[in-house]
């Protein structure tokens, strides 16, 4: 849980729940190129999943993924990957830009496609998928892993959908991220590759505005982008920051940036900060500089019943993983509407193109 690094971020359950047995639902991993695969297979496997192969062109990148996962059998193709029957759901952590195009071909193939994040690159790209999945009726599902595979996070939803505050009035986001410039791949300074920073890891933020206010869309008011510190890599965005009017008629703000430090003892210290009409919530996600033991995954709840520090950590689980497979095999849409996938995505975009309107 302790990563140096965003990239390197992949939680692993204290308790999980099997809600499939084995080889009822089996899933490839493909396309490694984000260390994000990690998460999203561990959370699959924790889940009752099975992993039936690994794909990537590049074999230094499976090499890595088997030094995590021995034993799990290499697809000699992309196109392998596709015609195995067995095969339901694909996971995959692509260049970011080239997302969409792998998640058509996997829905083509008659399987659901779970991507990290970002989801897309351009307003274009998100118009080809939302046609591809009411064309082949497959899910097109992504990890949004600051949400989904944060433990606070988790009890934070719970709570905050359970009332536990009234009606949300804000919610405020700081995401910040430590940039390990030394250890980032060519891609990741390039804006046709990565998106902008409002579209890259400003779509976990717009995913948890909407989450946390009940909200099925935004207004915004204002985006800006910036490159304070890495004038070596011109087309990079390293600060970044939107403002929101939501559709519930809430406030919504977040903050992205890759000013992390090196002397801290995590890669990014994200906050979300919500107020309601009768109470507030604070989730400390990763580190919580003024307490003891274990200080991560705690949130900070006052209303009624007086204020509360709530620990998570170990105690809650990631239900996101479950409930997605349950879904696929299902048809429902418990753990996360395609809908509100869609949404998130869109609101990241139309940020960053005004951002880079006023640039």
């Amino acid at each position: 849980m302790a990563a140096k690094t965003g990239f390197d971020y992949a939680p692993q359950a204290a308790h999980a729940e099997k809600v499939v047995g084995p080889g009822e639902y089996k899933f490839a991993a493909a396309f490694l190129d984000h260390g994000h695969i990690y998460g999203q297979v561990n959370g699959l496997l924790e889940a009752g999943a099975e992993l039936k192969c690994v794909f990537d062109p590049d074999p230094d990148k499976v090499a890595t993924f088997l030094a995590s996962h021995p034993g799990t059998p290499v697809a000699a193709s992309w196109d392998a990957v596709l015609a195995d029957p067995e095969i339901k759901l694909v996971a995959a952590a692509a260049i970011p830009n080239r997302r969409a195009d792998l998640g058509i071909q996997v829905m083509d193939a008659g399987k659901d496609y779970f991507t990290d994040k970002c989801p897309f690159t351009t307003l274009a790209q998100l118009a080809a998928v939302k046609a591809k999945v009411a064309e082949t009726g497959r899910r097109y599902l992504v990890y949004f892993s600051e949400r989904l595979h944060v433990e606070s996070a988790v009890k934070a939803t719970e709570l905050i959908q359970g009332g536990a505050i009234g009606d949300v009035v804000q919610v405020i986001n700081l995401a910040p991220h430590r940039l390990s410039k030394a250890s980032r791949p060519d891609w990741f300074w390039d804006k046709q590759q990565y998106g902008g920073i409002l579209t890259d890891i400003g779509s976990h933020q717009c995913d948890q505005l909407l989450t946390f206010t009940g909200s099925t869309d935004a207004k915004i008011n204002f985006a800006r982008v910036a490159n304070f510190a890495n004038a070596d890599h011109p087309e990079f965005e390293d600060f970044g920051e939107v403002s929101y009017t939501m559709s519930s008629g809430a406030s919504g703000y977040f903050r992205v940036d890759w000013f992390t430090h090196d002397n801290s003892p995590v890669w990014g210290d994200g906050r979300v900060f919500v107020v309601g009409t009768n109470g507030t919530v604070e989730i400390r996600k990763y580190w919580d500089p003024v307490q003891p033991g274990d200080p991560r995954d705690r949130l900070y709840l006052v209303n009624d019943d007086g204020s509360q520090l709530i620990e998570c950590a170990d105690k809650v689980g990631f239900p996101f993983f479950g409930e997605m497979i349950l879904d696929l095999i299902h048809g429902t849409e418990k753990a996360m509407t395609q809908a509100h996938i869609f949404k998130s995505a869109e609101i990241s975009l139309r940020a960053q193109a005004m951002a880079d309107a006023a640039k």
